[in-house]
């Protein structure tokens, strides 16, 4: 028995002969679906084609905006506690003054509790940092203190209205050390910083901010960025200091007429306080003060993390944190292919910045079929999606294809040669 085959398309074999060629993707967060995507730095989009058979790919080229909050809620990093320790009593030292004696009865009905301090999120310098805090921290007293005296009316009907506010408070930097200093002109206080992620977790709650970032051990609180540790940070006066032999004091830092004094200039810039940060606020009041043990750290996150669904092909480590894994054994807790590029910060805000030549490539073998649509997810190591606001970004993808070719053979001959084969001279007629 025979077949008779009428084929007017014949199958080309293949030749396993490829082109390869490189394809360059622009992709901006302004082009994706805004019902779908409210938050630019997770979102899915189309591409303009199909692209087949993608060897490798990676992050070409980026442009993003500076615009991030080192500073905010979502890093739980915004409030931190104090309480008194000693409070001035003016009665004690003969001084007879309405005002003085109520703020005294005021602080001292609370002085087993804690004052809670939430800075606005954003972005500090140094000298903006210590403003807030000074502010923040006496606002908080001020804040009691009017509650306490409208809660007893009959008795502080008068104090009410002489009462202004609480501005015992002074923190300054010191920008030769680069460490922040705390101080009270008259009452003595101690930084409760083992307690901040307990107002921090009530914060969040209270703002009903759904997160999944991963515990931290590093940047756990506001008091970690200005240079504190978990432990508690109890004030002193100059008497308790010398009497101590106390030897924590910065060189650039003196002790003179029982006050501190910045020696390299005016410790408030451009005030002319000549260093005198912390004079008495009361009659025959001592002063109170602490330094803080570690310079501060107010440059944010130094890389962002991109991830693209399907293309991940880094493998990260990942904050250690006591769980019953890492108690009983001695491995990382890491992710593999956990993002598909690491985008470095080189700026603060507010400012644009632009890089190109990443690194990492995501390879296929064999090669990908086909690409239509990527997904993508900009986040920071703690797990944080990254906050461009209103800003706009963009990226440049570059894809690796191979294209398949057929088997060709080719005669290549200049003209030249051809007029020498056919009987013709070179020459001038």
């Amino acid at each position: 028995m025979s077949y008779t085959l009428s084929n007017n398309h014949p199958l080309i074999n293949n030749s396993n002969q490829y082109f390869y060629e490189k394809k360059y993707i622009s992709i901006s967060s302004e082009d994706r679906d805004y019902t779908k995507f409210p938050n630019s730095a997770e979102f899915e989009i189309f591409l303009p084609q199909e692209y087949l058979n993608i060897a490798s790919a990676r992050l070409y080229s980026w442009s993003f905006p500076a615009n991030y909050n080192v500073f905010s809620v979502f890093v739980s990093n915004v409030t931190m506690s104090f309480k008194f320790d000693k409070l001035y009593n003016p009665g004690e030292v003969g001084v007879s003054d309405p005002l003085l004696e109520a703020i005294f009865e005021g602080l001292q009905s609370n002085k087993d509790n804690e004052y809670i301090v939430i800075i606005e999120p954003g972005f500090y310098n140094p000298g903006q940092m210590s403003i807030e805090l000074t502010n923040k921290f006496n606002e908080t007293v001020s804040t009691y203190l009017l509650k306490f005296f409208k809660d007893n009316e009959e008795k502080y009907s008068d104090i009410i209205s002489l009462f202004i506010e609480y501005n015992r408070f002074r923190i300054v930097y010191n920008s030769v050390s680069q460490k922040l200093w705390f101080g009270n002109t008259a009452d003595r206080f101690t930084l409760t910083n083992d307690s901040t992620s307990i107002y921090t977790t009530q914060l969040v709650e209270a703002v009903c901010i759904k997160r999944n970032l991963l515990p931290q051990y590093a940047n756990w609180g506001l008091p970690a960025y200005l240079g504190f540790t978990r432990c508690p940070s109890a004030s002193v006066s100059v008497e308790e200091l010398q009497a101590e032999n106390n030897i924590f004091i910065d060189p650039s830092i003196s002790i003179q007429n029982g006050v501190p004094r910045f020696y390299s200039g005016d410790a408030i810039p451009d005030s002319g306080d000549n260093g005198y940060w912390l004079l008495p606020g009361a009659p025959l009041a001592t002063v109170y003060f602490l330094q803080a043990p570690l310079k501060i750290n107010f440059m944010g996150p130094a890389y962002i993390y991109m991830e693209i669904e399907g293309m991940n092909c880094i493998d990260e480590t990942s904050p250690w944190n006591l769980s019953e894994y890492t108690a009983h054994t001695n491995r990382t807790n890491g992710v593999v292919n956990s993002s598909f590029a690491k985008i470095p910060v080189p700026t603060t805000p507010i400012s644009q910045w632009f890089d190109n030549d990443m690194g990492p490539y995501k390879y296929w073998n064999p090669p990908a079929e086909r690409i239509s649509k990527l997904k993508f997810k900009l986040r920071y190591h703690n797990g944080q999606l990254v906050d461009f606001g209103l800003f706009n970004y963009s990226f440049m993808l570059e894809f690796n294809l191979l294209r398949p070719q057929q088997e060709k053979s080719y005669s290549i001959r200049n003209a030249f040669d051809l007029g020498q084969n056919q009987g013709y001279s070179n020459r001038f007629i």
